[in-house]
């Protein structure tokens, strides 16, 4: 179907969409508590229910709405329970590289390692590269970026400092064969609702359509985060189900695309001048 946006606001996406929207689902297992050096029990053992019980959730979800989406898997929980991720994948969604133990400190010099060792499991496990990363815990730097484009990555999803998509710049340049898809952590992720404020589901479902009307009357995108575990994430049914709420709201506007971020990756890098990292400022908008 072919959507077509309001003629006061020309569409920049796919199939002439209003909004373009990216549900990613981070899987976060078993490897964060293991990264920090804890057992997989007791307290600890909330990532264990990303593989039994909330990507099997979420992958339901996604089949009876026909969309895509996509995952982003730590190498340790691929190699943990590869299944699972060969499920996602049969299923018709995109993987993309999320650490290895879910990093959640600097590793200076040893990063290189852990990303070509994470791209290697995921490459082995799918019979195909990844082709896009997320810091697992926000650590990123121009030697970050380096690795990923000798690796052969088209896009990172991991800056908050712009509403769009916009070309990767390091090393002095502007780099049009990488883009840099942004994820906003404090208002489209589940964690700060569930781990910070103790939000109820449904009052996160209330904020996240107020997002997205606001995201799509501006022609937007809207790229939201979730973990299929429980404690901190949108694993557990409830949690689960006001995501689905919230897909049926966004394919209720009709005018609104749903994308994995390979996929709006490819198509942002078919003309990289139009996503530049500081958006044009017209001088009816500037501000003394």
């Amino acid at each position: 179907m072919t959507m077509e946006a309001s003629d006061d606001l020309p569409s920049r996406w796919p199939n002439g969409a209003r909004c373009v929207v990216a549900i990613t689902i981070d899987f976060d297992g078993p490897s964060l508590e293991v990264g920090r050096a804890r057992n997989t029990l007791g307290i600890y053992s909330h990532g264990r229910y990303s593989a039994k019980c909330g990507i099997p959730r979420y992958l339901r979800i996604l089949q009876d709405a026909s969309i895509p989406s996509t995952f982003f898997v730590p190498g340790y929980d691929a190699e943990q329970h590869p299944e699972s991720v060969r499920e996602i994948a049969a299923s018709g969604h995109e993987i993309g590289a999320h650490g290895y133990v879910h990093e959640g400190w600097d590793l200076g010099d040893e990063e290189p390692f852990f990303l070509r060792k994470t791209h290697d499991v995921l490459t082995d496990l799918l019979g195909a590269p990844p082709l896009g990363w997320r810091s697992p815990s926000g650590h990123k730097s121009a030697r970050t970026m380096r690795e990923l484009k000798r690796l052969g990555y088209i896009y990172d999803s991991s800056d908050k400092d712009r509403d769009m998509p916009y070309m990767a710049e390091f090393d002095g340049r502007v780099h049009d064969d990488l883009v840099v898809l942004p994820n906003n952590t404090s208002s489209l992720d589940d964690f700060p609702f569930y781990r910070v404020s103790y939000t109820p589901p449904s009052d996160v479902l209330a904020h996240w359509i107020e997002e997205f009307e606001a995201i799509r009357d501006e022609g937007g995108y809207f790229n939201l985060t979730l973990h299929p575990r429980v404690g901190y994430g949108s694993g557990s049914p409830a949690r689960a189900h006001i995501v689905k709420e919230l897909i049926d709201h966004i394919k209720s506007s009709g005018d609104s695309c749903f994308v994995g971020l390979a996929q709006l990756a490819k198509w942002c890098l078919k003309s990289p001048a139009q996503w530049p990292k500081t958006p044009t400022i017209h001088p009816a908008e500037e501000v003394s």
